[in-house]
């Protein structure tokens, strides 16, 4: 039997760890405030160097203000021989999000409007929201629903709503030599037990930060834990004067599942766009490109027109359009350590490109540098010409200040990191300056 390599066990490894925090935060009953969206950010804490902001109930960003607070710590449905039917410490997407206090006996027909299934999958669990007005409800099995013939029930939600406030987590990685220009990597923190909408989103994000942890970088990363939309809206409400250094951003979701890639681009089309177009297309991966619609996640916060940042959204399976969506079926068998991997790896290589889009001047522009004698025309005469070899002709070729190492490789056909190798070379033998005017957009 062929044993494995030390680099296959790593990547096994890599997966089985972004799977573990998964796995550790999956069981956290989450919302748009409350403990267990704090207690999400002190796991998320013990990994990153975060700091958690707290914006006050009453508090007016924008067009919108911060809700009141929402915490839970019990809720159920008994029959009448007093056996919990339904339990929310056995699944947390029993309970309406956000649903307020309530504690009584009442009829099967009361009760009713305030019961969710999905027919369409009997043994599933929806997830169901109420944040923005005061409402209580249960989500249930349609299974469970069918076997409830009691003709009353105790109903128990032991919830509070009251002032508080909205938690997010915040992690800047300095760039290198003070840059602070920026890119910007959301992900939304805010829902309970579902596996790929979104822990997937904040496994790969924080194991992204980890690795820019261990090396340089050129610019700012700035990592944002946040809840949806009301997050969002609050951070930029709070940080306004400062979104005029984000240069590039991702907003991370729905990155465990088995789907084809899925990116859509930003409102004013950028960098960005660009470069997950170009890494999708070179992994060889499934993937799909879409164009911006002012619906989603986070993105369309950050392409709103008044801040218009050029935010893209990189997903597998997309929103809505996976039977899983919004139930209990997206678990912990739903989201694999591969395709967790996988995704880091793609993400890790726009990084790369970002970091590495640079612009270069051509030294010797007039006809073809002698390469041989530099020993980087590593061929014999006669032979065809060698990949390696043709990207160093076309980087040559294409280095008149104007064109970045993206526009080359996009012309050339060929992955930005053999490009990016052979801009290197030829800068350490001479040929090639940097032309200080930052990659071409």
């Amino acid at each position: 039997m062929q044993q494995p390599t030390d680099s296959s066990v790593m990547r096994n490894s890599l997966g089985r760890d972004m799977h573990g925090l998964v796995s550790a935060l999956y069981p956290i009953c989450r919302s748009i405030t409350g403990d267990g969206l704090r207690q999400t950010l002190d796991v998320l804490g013990q990994h990153l160097p975060l700091q958690r902001f707290d914006v006050p109930t009453g508090t007016q960003v924008f067009d919108w203000t911060v809700p009141r607070e929402w915490n839970i710590r019990d809720a159920y449905i008994k029959d009448r021989n007093g056996r919990r039917i339904i339990d929310f410490r056995t699944c947390n997407l029993h309970v309406v999000n956000y649903s307020t206090p309530i504690h009584r006996t009442m009829t099967l027909a009361e009760l009713q409007p305030h019961l969710f299934t999905l027919p369409t999958h009997p043994t599933w669990i929806p997830y169901r929201t109420s944040y923005y007005k005061d409402s209580w409800g249960f989500c249930l099995s349609e299974m469970q629903r069918a076997a409830m013939t009691d003709d009353d029930y105790e109903v128990c939600i032991d919830s509070t709503l009251s002032d508080g406030s909205l938690s997010y987590g915040e992690c800047v990685l300095p760039g290198d030599g003070g840059n602070t220009d920026e890119v910007l990597i959301s992900c939304h923190v805010c829902h309970p037990s579902l596996a790929n909408d979104n822990l997937s989103g904040l496994s790969v994000a924080t194991f992204l930060a980890k690795r820019l942890l261990a090396r340089t970088h050129r610019y700012t990363y700035r990592f944002l834990f946040i809840p949806a939309t009301i997050g969002a809206i609050s951070w930029l409400a709070q940080n306004q004067a400062q979104t005029t250094r984000i240069k590039h951003g991702l907003v991370l979701t729905c990155l465990g599942d088995a789907g084809a890639f899925h990116y859509k681009n930003s409102r004013r089309g950028g960098e960005v766009d660009r470069v997950a177009a170009h890494v999708l297309r070179a992994s060889g991966a499934a993937h799909e490109l879409r164009d911006f619609m002012p619906y989603g996640y986070d993105e369309r916060q950050y392409c709103s027109p008044g801040f218009d940042l050029a935010v893209g959204c990189l997903s597998r399976s997309v929103w809505g359009e996976f039977p899983e969506y919004h139930t209990s079926a997206d678990n912990l068998e739903f989201v694999t350590a591969a395709a967790l991997e996988e995704s880091l790896a793609i993400v890790s290589s726009m990084v790369d490109v970002l970091e590495g889009n640079r612009s270069y001047v051509n030294t010797s522009p007039f006809g073809e540098p002698a390469l041989g004698r530099r020993g980087l025309y590593r061929s014999v005469g006669g032979s065809a010409m060698g990949d390696e070899n043709l990207a160093r002709l076309w980087v040559l070729n294409q280095s008149d200040g104007q064109h970045s190492l993206l526009d080359i490789a996009e012309r050339a056909g060929m992955p930005f990191a053999l490009i990016e190798q052979s801009a290197r070379e030829l800068v350490g033998v001479g040929l090639l300056r940097d032309a200080g005017n930052g990659a071409s957009a």
